[in-house]
């Protein structure tokens, strides 16, 4: 055969690279953002910190210590303007984490591309949108449930009218497999909140348009350590939406039914002993979505080695983003069609997942759908989250250099005090001032009335997109629009899904329970444990676990879920009087809000409360917590939950006849 003859090799193209990003300011994100496209990344994913998540302003009592930490604050159009200072719009494939908010930082988005002569309908990205799921994990959500359903439909139909290449919703499963979701309750219930979505804006559009807004609905998912299960989950998922859309919305053009997605690989597995470790575990998850031809992601972000620490830095970013650009372009992965096609194995899994998942899909159809079913599935996600920490602790699970294989050099990784990045106190007081300024340069009418027009179409049912652009272009901010809104719809409290869980194993309990009740007798009540998550950070996991094995153990637990503020929970210590304070924290803003709370407690007379902590803590804050007076510092690494209530019992006794 001539080598002429040779049959030539066709390559597919690969997903989209993306590094979720953001942190400071508008300024110095458009500087990390610019870095990243340079080094060859080819879609933005924007992380908005928590007061632009949760429609505050910089300053805001609630948004003390939030400031810029876990992504960049956006105030008004002023800071999406220097968010995208010298970054083609039109080029751009921009992806924005934002669900509550969603339709204020698309109109932000929109009017800045207006400004640099872009033809809108020409936009390409996706918005998150998928305020349900905040309900069950991530905790950002604002309004109550309907009206938050209500203005994702605004949002699709919008987009479908006006950037139709535009993706106006991400049905987002990640966050509940980092909130403990098994492979079946990450299918049963993304697919349950896309149907309740649908279903809304069934009601708002044309027979003749539906089917061209379902084609639009995009999903992001997560990807597990156990990634031949996950690859299956990922067949399992398309062809589930593809039946759905058949049969249950009548879509007959199969391209329209496509399971289209991109993804995070999970966070949750990462572990802060032995950081270095994660680096394998992401480039296994990302095969996951990768290597099936058929359920390959379209997008594809990765989290960074040493985020179980804190916040990544630009090279630890870089890292993650060559390990996308080796497989894409150094492996053979887009040569071959889906080299899992005819597998036995692979069907038979992806037809129990599907099974599973429709028996699970059918019960929350039957109370209603996802709307009617939150409080249910809040409690199934805690059980499952509670088993799963179980299985670790009794190492049924295995997890190298958590519970087995523990002994370890020191990592070069690890050495110096910059091994992640910190944001500077500064950061929030220059947000302060900036945003102080733009609200005395901005014309004040033109303000007052896009704020009356956007109460108007929110109290009469109008589409929201076009008063909230209009707000957008006339210097409104973000906090600002979130009042408005607030003042039309309301504000929600979430089930914790607390109540209805129960640690999986008894295992070592006995022991802490009679301590606990012999404790107890001597305080003449139950030992009474207040769990505090204080600003605005709504990652509840952690609080929750804590929160179930206390009870379990016999203590009285107070838990009023996310969002409280200092005074609050000083307040409440002291109403309830407790014994012991337990403040969960992962947004980085522990050292402030913990100060306050500390300061509060001395000047109400109740500091010989003792205080523990939980979260994302970098090790060098650890001492100046304790100089604030925090009793115990826990981290990822403490994943020993009995071991933690040990501790809360001793503390409760250290306080015997001080209480």
């Amino acid at each position: 055969m001539k080598m002429s003859d040779k049959k030539e090799i066709t390559r597919d193209q690969p997903w989209l690279f993306r590094t979720y990003a953001g942190h400071s300011t508008a300024k110095e994100s458009n500087k990390l953002f610019r870095s990243n496209l340079e080094k060859g990344q080819t879609g933005l994913s924007i992380a908005f910190d928590l007061p632009t998540q949760t429609g505050y302003d910089s300053d805001h009592p609630l948004a003390a210590g939030e400031v810029g930490k876990v992504g960049v604050p956006i105030s008004h159009i002023g800071d999406m303007r220097k968010l995208f200072d010298k970054i083609p719009i039109p080029e751009m494939n921009t992806s924005m984490t934002i669900n509550a908010t969603a339709g204020w930082l698309l109109a932000l988005y929109i009017a800045v591309a207006e400004e640099q002569e872009v033809d809108i309908s020409e936009l390409k990205g996706t918005v998150q949108n998928d305020i349900l799921k905040e309900y069950l994990s991530r905790g950002t959500y604002i309004f109550p449930p309907e009206n938050s359903l209500k203005l994702i439909a605004d949002i699709t139909e919008y987009c479908y009218k006006k950037t139709p290449k535009w993706n106006p919703i991400n049905i987002c499963s990640y966050h509940l497999q980092e909130a403990g979701a098994t492979p079946k309750q990450e299918l049963s219930f993304a697919l349950a909140i896309a149907i309740s979505v649908l279903d809304q804006v069934k009601q708002q559009v044309s027979d003749k348009d539906f089917p061209f807004i379902v084609g639009r609905v995009s999903f992001f998912v997560n990807a597990g350590i156990k990634f031949v299960t996950e690859m299956c989950k990922m067949r399992a998922f398309v062809e589930l939406w593809d039946e759905i859309c058949l049969t249950r919305y009548n879509i007959s053009n199969p391209k329209l039914r496509r399971f289209r997605y991109g993804v995070q690989v999970n966070s949750l597995g990462l572990t802060e002993q032995q950081p270095e470790n994660n680096i394998h575990r992401i480039l296994f998850e990302m095969l996951a979505v990768t290597l099936s031809k058929k359920a390959r992601a379209r997008a594809v972000q990765l989290p960074a080695w040493n985020e179980a620490i804190g916040l990544p830095r630009k090279w630890d970013q870089q890292w993650s983003l060559r390990m996308q650009q080796i497989l894409a372009y150094e492996t053979d992965i887009l040569e071959f069609g889906d080299i899992f096609d005819g597998n036995k194995n692979i069907e038979n899994k992806v037809l129990e997942l599907k099974s599973d998942a429709l028996s699970e899909l059918k019960k929350i159809d039957n109370m209603g759908g996802a709307v009617s079913a939150l409080s249910y599935m809040k409690s199934l996600l805690v059980r499952s989250n509670t088993e799963r920490l179980s299985k670790i602790e009794s190492k049924t699970t295995l997890v190298v250099g958590v519970n087995k294989f523990t002994n370890s050099e020191e990592s070069p990784l690890l050495s110096g005090s910059n091994s992640s990045l910190t944001i500077e106190t500064f950061v929030e007081k220059e947000q302060i001032k900036s945003i102080e300024k733009w609200r005395k340069m901005r014309n004040c009418n033109n303000v007052q009335f896009a704020l009356a027009e956007l109460k108007k179409a929110a109290e009469s049912g109008e589409n929201i997109m076009p008063a909230t652009i209009l707000a957008a272009k006339a210097g409104v901010t973000t906090g600002e629009w979130g009042d408005t809104m607030r003042s039309v719809f309301g504000e929600y409290t979430a089930p914790t899904g607390v109540g209805n869980s129960k640690s999986s194993s008894n295992e070592g309990l006995e022991n802490l329970r009679r301590s606990v009740d012999n404790l107890s007798k001597i305080f003449g009540r139950r030992l009474k444990l207040l769990i505090g998550k204080p600003g605005l950070d709504g990652h509840s996991n952690g609080a929750e676990q804590i929160a179930v094995r206390a009870r379990d153990c016999g203590m009285e637990v107070v838990y009023g879920g996310i969002r409280m503020t200092p005074t609050e929970i000083v307040t409440s210590a002291l109403e309830e009087s407790v014994h012991v304070i337990g403040i969960s924290i992962l947004s980085g803003s522990h050292l402030i809000l913990l100060k306050e709370i500390l300061r509060q407690m001395r000047q109400r007379n109740i500091n010989a409360v003792p205080v523990v902590v939980g979260g994302i803590i970098p090790e060098k804050d650890i001492p100046l917590l304790q100089s604030y007076g925090v009793s115990r510092v826990y981290t990822p690494k403490d994943f020993d939950l009995n071991n933690i209530m040990s501790d809360i019992v001793e503390l409760a006794s250290s306080t015997v006849n001080k209480l």
